[in-house]
């Protein structure tokens, strides 16, 4: 799985943060990222909801 964030799209909602906490975070701005060692989903199922979650749509998820 291959996890992007659009970082000149994201709010900083934080929603998927609170959706994925074990994939997502958010930086020292409040902005999406991901946690290290993560950036493949690491097998977490909340990922493609966490992308679904996001009200800009700054996340997309395919398959690597």
């Amino acid at each position: 799985m291959k996890i992007d964030i659009d970082t000149s799209v994201c709010i900083g909602s934080g929603q998927c943060a609170l959706t994925a906490p074990e994939v997502f975070t958010q930086d020292d701005e409040g902005f999406s990222a991901l946690l290290p060692g993560r950036e493949d989903g690491a097998g977490d199922p909340l990922v493609r909801e966490a992308a679904r979650a996001c009200p800009v749509q700054a996340i997309s998820v395919t398959e690597s």
